[in-house]
């Protein structure tokens, strides 16, 4: 798992404060949790064992996947004034007469509802790279769909 993993430092340290949280109250949870199933007895038909054990395991995966995801980190830079849309930027475009803002981010990030459009999603590589004028084309599963590029914030 060595992608770089691309984010804002909001981004990054909201990743490590949940890292921090998983490695000490959430595996205390558990564990308490795990003590006080052990202690209802037979384990073979014991629910309450089981499902802590199932929560360790997730808590566990995700902790090497925070820890991943940090140590293979890449800043992005508010970026603004620029004249090419890259990870970052913020930008207006135009789509059948009506305007759109974007931003560029990692994938972690995305979230089409804020308009924050993943760099490795179809959108994100379509428009990386343009400038003010261009006329984008982002393939879309109901077929082409065209921005032109107003304004790179």
């Amino acid at each position: 798992m060595t992608d770089t993993h691309y984010m804002s430092q909001e981004k990054l340290d909201e990743l490590i404060q949940e890292l921090q949280e998983r490695k000490t109250a959430g595996r205390k949870e558990i564990a308490v949790t795990l003590e006080y199933a052990k202690s209802l007895g037979d384990l073979s038909e014991n629910f309450e064992y089981h499902d802590a054990k199932d929560r360790q395991a997730t808590n566990e995966k995700r902790i090497i996947i925070l820890e991943d995801m940090i140590k293979n980190a890449v800043i992005i830079q508010q970026q603004s004034g620029g004249s090419v849309i890259d990870l970052g930027v913020t930008f207006l475009v135009e789509r059948d007469q009506k305007e759109m803002t974007f931003q560029i981010v990692g994938s972690n990030e995305a979230n089409p509802l804020e308009g924050k459009i993943s760099n490795e999603s179809p959108m994100g590589e379509a428009f990386i790279g343009a400038r003010v004028g261009e006329v984008v084309v982002v393939e879309t599963p109901a077929g082409h769909a065209q921005y032109t590029v107003k304004a790179i914030h």
